[in-house]
C-alpha cells in the first residue's frame, strides 16, 4: 500500500479525532440519560407529632388521619435500628412506638425534655438519613419571657395571635418550663408550650371567648374552676405539637383530640367547641 500521503495522513488523525469527539459526547450523553436517584419517601413532621400525642391515649391502634404513612416510615427506620420489634410497624404511634423513639434519642445523647418519645427536628432527621426527607418541620423556637414567665417564641407567639382573636388581654398565671412550682400541676408545666391564665376576673362570656380563641390557634385549652380541684378559676392551654412539652402535657393533647377534659377522671371536654388545628395549620389556614 505504501505510505500514505500528507494529506490522507491529515485526513485520517482528523477522523480519529471527529470519532472520539463523538464516543465522548455518546458517553457522556449515556450517563446523562441514566434515571436520577430515586427521592426519598417524606415523612409530615407535623403529623408525626400529632400521632405521637394522640395514639398514645386512645383505646385501640387507630390511625391519625393522614399520620399513617408517615408514622410507618419512622417505624421502619426504628426497626433498622434494633428499637423496635417489625409486629408493630403499622402507622400507630403508640407507646411503644414512644417508648422506642425516646431509646433513640437517648442514643443520640438527649436527656430530659429531649428524650420523651416525641420527634424533634434533629432526632427525626438523623433518624431519616439515607431513608426519608422531612417535610413541615416544627420547631418551639428559642427561650424567652412574656409577662415574666418563662416560655418559648412559638408559645408567645400563639398567646398573641389568641389574645387578638379574644379581644382582651391575657393575664398570666404560671408559665413553661416551671418544675416543681405547682404540685397540682402534675407535671403538664414542666416542659414548653403550657400556660395559665387568670380567669377570675373575667366574665362568662370573657371565660368563653378566650378558651376558644386559644383553641382557635392550636391550643388544647379548658376552663379549671375551683370544684375541680385545689385552685382558682383560670384557664390551662398546651400548645399542640410544642417539641418540647412535658410528657403529662402530651397525654393532655391526646385527651383533648380524644374529646375529653384532659383531667385524670378523663371526663367529657365541657369546653367550646372548635375546628382542632396545629399552630402551623392555623398560619396556614389565614387569608
Amino acid at each position: 500500500m505504501g505510505d500514505m500521503k500528507r494529506s490522507d495522513s491529515a485526513r485520517v488523525a482528523l477522523g480519529r479525532r471527529v470519532f472520539l469527539a463523538g464516543s465522548g459526547a455518546a458517553v457522556l450523553a449515556t450517563i446523562g440519560a441514566r434515571p436520577a436517584m430515586a427521592a426519598l419517601p417524606a415523612v409530615d413532621m407535623e403529623k408525626v407529632l400529632l400521632a405521637a400525642q394522640w395514639d398514645p391515649v386512645k383505646a385501640g391502634t387507630g390511625i391519625t388521619p393522614g399520620a399513617g404513612p408517615s408514622v410507618t416510615l419512622v417505624e421502619q427506620a426504628l426497626v433498622a435500628r434494633g428499637l423496635l420489634d417489625s409486629q408493630y410497624v403499622g402507622g400507630h404511634f403508640g407507646s411503644v412506638t414512644r417508648t422506642a423513639y425516646a431509646a433513640w434519642q437517648r442514643s443520640l445523647g438527649y436527656t430530659g425534655l429531649g428524650a420523651t418519645g416525641l420527634p424533634g427536628k434533629a432526632s427525626l432527621t438523623s433518624l431519616g438519613a439515607q431513608r426519608f426527607s422531612i417535610t413541615r418541620p416544627v420547631t418551639p423556637g428559642g427561650r424567652t419571657t412574656f409577662q415574666g414567665f418563662p416560655f418559648n417564641t412559638r408559645t408567645v407567639a400563639m398567646l398573641a395571635e389568641a389574645r387578638l382573636l379574644a379581644g382582651k388581654a391575657f393575664v398570666v398565671e404560671q408559665g413553661s418550663y416551671s418544675p416543681d412550682v405547682d404540685p397540682t400541676s402534675a407535671g403538664t408545666h414542666d416542659g414548653g408550650g403550657t400556660v395559665d391564665l387568670d380567669a377570675e376576673a373575667l366574665t362568662p362570656t370573657q371565660r368563653t371567648a378566650a378558651v376558644t380563641a386559644l383553641r382557635r390557634v392550636g391550643f388544647a385549652a379548658w376552663l379549671r374552676n375551683p370544684s375541680q380541684d385545689d385552685w382558682p378559676w383560670h384557664i390551662h392551654a398546651v400548645a399542640t405539637n410544642d417539641t418540647d412539652l412535658s410528657l403529662s402535657a402530651q397525654k393532655q393533647i391526646g385527651a383533648y383530640y380524644e374529646g375529653r377534659n384532659g383531667l385524670s377522671g378523663n371526663a367529657p371536654d365541657d369546653g367550646p367547641q372548635v375546628t382542632k388545628v396545629t399552630w402551623e395549620q392555623y398560619l396556614r389556614n389565614q387569608p
